[in-house]
This record gives structure tokens, C-alpha cells and sequence, in this order.
């Protein structure tokens, strides 16, 4: 992944949505993109284990988790199945754990905190709705660039220019 956040800025400022920086990185890949997948979920991961399982080739998780710092709505294992399962990975309103594992997992996360105890299990959220947190609207469809210096969203795939050396 050739890109950089604020060269995006620099050359598509007005066709994107910038994050409020409240988000700290927890995956072993720091820098990743791809298209939005929503999950709007409160204490309960269920929804996203369950689409974590799937194929999410060149997708981008974002969960919205109502900035709940209670419980962990990700942990080691479903950071591996998202990337044995292609995931570029997850951006979180809410917390992480087992962040020393995630560390070494090639898998982008971003989440508030991270926070030892799991997240229920009921079974209750909402896939693919629009969500909204950190002054951003999420679509699913919609795509988002993630490196150390920030998130930005955009409505549609960016093309692109790598700087010459």
C-alpha cells in the first residue's frame, strides 16, 4: 500500500470526511484501506464475528461500538480470522484486547482503547446501515484510507498517484 493520509488530503480535500483523532493503532499493519462494510453493534460482537468469518477481500470493518469503553468488541482470535479471511481491517468506536496478539497480526486496527473483559454475546446489531462517529458519516460502499497520521473517508475509490522518488 503506497499512500499516504495527508498526500490524500493534500490532492482530494474536498471529497473527504477526516476522522477526529481518537483512535489509537492496535494491528500489526499500521497503514491499510479498502471499501466500507458497517456494523453498528453496543457491547456485543456477535455481528462482527459473524462477518469477520466471511470473505472481506480489499474490505474495511468499521463498528460502530457507541464509544463504549466497558467491554472489547475484538480480541486476538477474530483478529486472525479477519486476516486469514482477507480483511484489510477495522476501524472501531469502542475498545480492543488482547493487544500485545493483535500487535503481531497482519490486520490494520484502530480503536479508542483497549479494555480487558469480552463483549456479550445476544446476537444484537445492524449490518451495512450508515453510521456516524468521530465528525465522519459511514457508508457501506464508501472507502477509507488509514495510516499514523489519520483516517479520511471518501464516497468512491480514490485513484491514486504514487510520488516519484
Amino acid at each position: 500500500m503506497n499512500f499516504s493520509v495527508p498526500d490524500i488530503c493534500d490532492q482530494f480535500l474536498p471529497q473527504l470526511q477526516i476522522l477526529e483523532p481518537w483512535f489509537r493503532p492496535y494491528g500489526g499493519r499500521l497503514k491499510f484501506s479498502g471499501e466500507i462494510v458497517t456494523i453498528k453493534c453496543f457491547e456485543d460482537n456477535s455481528l462482527v464475528k459473524r462477518n469477520l468469518a466471511t470473505d472481506g477481500t480489499g474490505k474495511v470493518m468499521v463498528v460502530d461500538g457507541g464509544g463504549s469503553l466497558h467491554c472489547a468488541l475484538l480480541g486476538d482470535m477474530l483478529g486472525a480470522m479477519a486476516a486469514k479471511n482477507g480483511w484489510q481491517g477495522l476501524v472501531i468506536n469502542g475498545c480492543v484486547r488482547d493487544v500485545e496478539i493483535l500487535k503481531t497480526i497482519d490486520i490494520g486496527v484502530s480503536a479508542l482503547n483497549s479494555y480487558p473483559k469480552k463483549s456479550e454475546k445476544l446476537g444484537i446489531g445492524e449490518l451495512n446501515v450508515p453510521i456516524h462517529f468521530a465528525g465522519v458519516d459511514f457508508e457501506p460502499g464508501h472507502y477509507i484510507y488509514v495510516d499514523e497520521n489519520g483516517m479520511v473517508v471518501a464516497r468512491k475509490k480514490l485513484s491514486l498517484q504514487t510520488k516519484e522518488a
